[in-house]
């Protein structure tokens, strides 16, 4: 099992670290108390569904718990069963208070303001973990696409196609848009099949009914124009540090040509081989 143990100063970006991993497909979980750890692991192998990567962000918010954390690295290290890493997280004392000035919320070292003082304190306390990290990672000056890209180098997969998930989804005009679409397509320029008596019954997932809007000529023409555009655009999201796009195709009622074209892409995409999700809302 791989688990990787994101640690490291408060306001470094943690938090993004652990949004790479989980859109990496690892298991993430947040502030587990450092003992609990091991559990987690041996839970996750012996559980009807097997894990065999996760990612736990661990830190001073801990508190007492914290102390438990040296213990907990050592019994993963001995572990024959897991690939175990730690990555620290940190930034400059200037960065850091910049960052909390801006947010607006307080470290966990700290009721007020924060200073440079508490900033040190927790250098101090975490001095040791970072002396066993294998990575170390410096966000002063990185954005959160540069700081995803310096992930990729040390933990990513090597193809494009293992880190990207294109999310399909179907919907109907008349139950509203989905809030989650990055890309949302208006299919209603093809004819649609509902006025067609002896498909108006069936849905997209029918074959009579996809048959009919794929053999339409603006639907065809529309696809082979997509899925060029959707082909050149994915390295570029990845290039931004985007690792998913999800595009919702929408007719009138959600049932016809909106699922057609949904379950069209879906099949483009895996035969491409690229990780796909697919989900018709409305049916």
């Amino acid at each position: 099992m791989e688990v990787v143990l994101i640690t490291g100063l408060s306001g470094a970006g943690k938090t993004k670290a652990a949004d790479w991993f989980e859109d990496k497909g690892y298991y993430c979980v947040d502030n587990m108390p450092p003992a609990l750890i091991k559990n987690f692991i041996d839970l996750a192998n012996t559980g009807k569904r097997k894990i065999d990567k996760a990612a736990f962000v661990t830190d001073i918010r801990g508190g007492l718990f914290f102390g438990d954390l040296k213990e907990a690295v050592m019994d993963l290290e001995d572990d024959m069963n897991v690939d175990f890493k730690i990555l620290f997280i940190e930034a400059s004392d200037e960065t850091l208070i910049r960052r909390y000035n801006e947010t607006r919320r307080n470290h966990p070292l700290s009721d007020s303001v924060i200073t440079k003082s508490t900033i040190e304190t927790e250098r101090e306390r975490l001095a040791e973990l970072r002396s066993l990290a294998d990575y170390v990672i410096d966000t002063s000056s990185l954005k959160v696409a540069e700081m995803n890209s310096e992930l990729d180098k040390l933990f990513g997969s090597k193809t494009k196609k293992d880190s990207f998930v294109i999310n399909f989804i179907s919907f109907g005009y008349k139950h509203g848009m989905p809030s989650a679409a990055d890309w949302i397509i208006d299919v209603r320029f093809i004819p649609n099949p509902y006025y067609i008596s002896s498909l108006k019954k069936l849905t997209g997932n029918n074959k009579k009914v996809s048959q009919y809007v794929l053999k339409q000529k603006v639907a065809m023409e529309f696809t082979e124009k997509l899925t060029v555009m959707l082909k050149e655009i994915i390295p570029c999201y990845v290039k931004e540090g985007k690792y998913s796009l999800t595009v919702a195709f929408g007719c009138t009622g959600g049932q016809h040509r909106s699922v057609t074209m949904a379950n069209e892409f879906y099949k483009i995409f895996t035969d491409e081989g690229l990780r796909v999700t697919l989900e018709h809302r409305d049916l």
